[in-house]
């Protein structure tokens, strides 16, 4: 059994067979799966989902930073009521997510996201949930954020699709009760993850991942990536450590169960 920590199961690239993709998960040994929000909207989008599959599917709600805009303000006043009037149908999020930042393509709205994702950091202290982080070329000004609140002991959660080498990766894990997520890059040939995680990340510290619809591993690299994909990368974790398949899913299982106290 496995848990993926982070799966886009409300996007419309699920519209058509939804069922077919969590019964394919269930069926390949998903136990849970994590479905982050990533702006207004998408709190019925996830919400609804989690309440179409109980005990299978988990929410959580962000503003991820590529959402991130003049009116950052207004939408994070508006995205805090659901943790306070909300219908009895309502699941309880459990993580602050998918929240950080973004500079790849543009600084445009770089004040306005080192704000909000700030702002989501404090939700996580004051509500107890962990963090579901994206940070893409933007490690030193995220890590700036997170030391101000190191000393928080509640504070705790997953670096999301962690690509990165050895230095980075030492960075990130400086920061305890913190797990990175490994997704479908580790199974690409010329991925140098492999090799990163080897020598410079304890198992220990490992949650799954697919960031499904996005990056499914080989051999299906290029299709639309779904939870059932997962034991391939368990299968290229065991290697890399030199375990058995089921020792990799037991561990990360735990890892992830305790990150998000389910």
């Amino acid at each position: 059994m496995f848990i993926d920590t982070h799966i886009h199961l409300d996007g419309e690239e699920f519209l058509e067979d939804l069922d077919q993709v969590v019964e394919r998960a269930t069926e390949a040994g998903a136990d849970k799966l994590f479905v982050p929000g990533i702006n207004l909207d998408s709190i019925k989008s996830v919400q609804a989902v989690c309440e179409r599959f109980p005990e299978k599917c988990y929410p959580m709600i962000g503003l991820h930073p590529e959402d991130v805009k003049d009116d950052w303000e207004k939408v994070l006043d508006e995205m805090e009521k659901s943790f306070i009037h909300h219908p009895s149908s309502f699941i309880p999020w459990i993580a602050i997510g998918e929240v950080g930042l973004d500079f790849y393509w543009s600084r445009e709205f770089e004040k306005e996201q080192l704000l909000a994702f700030e702002r989501q950091v404090q939700w996580a202290i004051k509500y107890n949930l962990p963090l579901m982080i994206h940070c893409r070329t933007a490690q030193n000004e995220l890590l700036s954020i997170l030391k101000k609140y190191a000393s928080e002991p509640t504070l705790r959660g997953v670096f999301h699709c962690f690509t990165g080498n050895e230095q980075e990766a030492k960075r990130f894990l400086e920061y305890d009760n913190w797990m990175l997520g490994i997704g479908g890059v580790l199974t690409f040939k010329k991925s140098k993850l492999p090799e990163t995680l080897r020598n410079a990340v304890p198992l220990s510290r490992i949650v799954l991942e697919t960031d499904s619809p996005y990056m499914a591993p080989v051999p299906f690299r290029g299709k639309r990536n779904e939870s059932s994909f997962i034991p391939y990368i368990i299968n290229t974790l065991a290697e890399v450590y030199s375990t058995s398949a089921e020792n990799i899913a037991d561990i990360t299982t735990q890892n992830a169960k305790t990150v998000f106290t389910i």
